[in-house]
């Protein structure tokens, strides 16, 4: 039976940010600047980018967005904090009821991907602009998504207890190692001219984590010899053929004898 996985948490010091202490009118703004700003960080970069800028996109005043937000900064983390809760729930509600270590990973890894694959100013935003500033990454890193990464490291542990995943390999690390191979495959499909579904390379990333690169024993065992090098075969024979006739005119000498 899977383990519980780690909770949402927040400091007891901390004020609620974000539209769980607005009203349903507020939340809708709230939501529609943070919209906004998506659109206009991933359009002209952070740090381009103006306040005003977003409150033209969202049709607002400029001080309106103030009444939300305290700061540019305050936007851009506020819309990081939106995604990885919507992440973190939705993570939890899709393990809800899966047993199966290998299905479970799985899905948190197609939920990643089309997080990303449905947005591509989000994936623009989460890809490039917040990795613009040390500053950022270490604020973002050290709350929700180390608690994201908690839900990796607690499936993965879950199965290397069940003897699914192999135990050698610390579960933080595979979960790192899932991240960022995930983290990867969203970098190129922002990058690519190519349109295609983001969420359908999932599965591949998965089956890699879990059989590496190694060809399994069964296929290694049905490979076909190595080929000689050109003219290996004509020389192996001639060296053959010398010795057979060396061999019969040293019995020919001994039969006259």
């Amino acid at each position: 039976m899977p383990s519980p996985l780690p909770a949402t948490s927040a400091r007891a010091d901390e004020p609620a940010r974000g539209p769980a202490r607005l009203g349903t009118a507020r939340r809708d703004k709230h939501a529609a600047i943070l919209n906004a700003a998506t659109r206009v960080f991933a359009r002209h970069g952070f740090f381009n980018a103006q306040v005003a800028d977003v409150a033209r996109e969202a049709g607002v005043a400029a001080g309106t967005v103030y009444l939300y937000f305290r700061s540019k900064d305050d936007l851009l983390a506020s819309l990081f904090e939106r995604t990885m809760r919507e992440a973190i729930d939705q993570g939890h509600a899709a393990l809800s009821g899966v047993t199966d270590p290998v299905e479970r990973l799985t899905a948190i890894a197609r939920l990643h991907l089309d997080r990303l694959g449905r947005d591509r100013d989000l994936a623009v935003v989460f890809q490039v602009e917040l990795r613009q500033s040390t500053k950022h990454m270490e604020q973002f890193s050290s709350t929700l998504l180390r608690e994201y990464l908690g839900i990796l490291r607690a499936v993965i542990a879950e199965g290397q207890a069940a003897g699914v995943f192999r135990a050698d390999i610390k579960a933080t690390t595979a979960a790192k190692v899932l991240f960022g191979a995930l983290d990867e495959m969203a970098t190129n499909w922002m990058l690519s001219r190519r349109r295609y579904a983001l969420a359908a390379d999932a599965d591949a990333v998965i089956d890699l984590l879990l059989g590496g690169l190694r060809a399994p024993v069964a296929s290694a065992a049905r490979r076909t010899p190595p080929r000689q090098a050109p003219g290996a075969a004509g020389a192996a024979g001639e060296i053959g053929t010398a010795s057979r006739r060396g061999k019969d005119s040293r019995n020919r000498r001994s039969s006259k004898s």
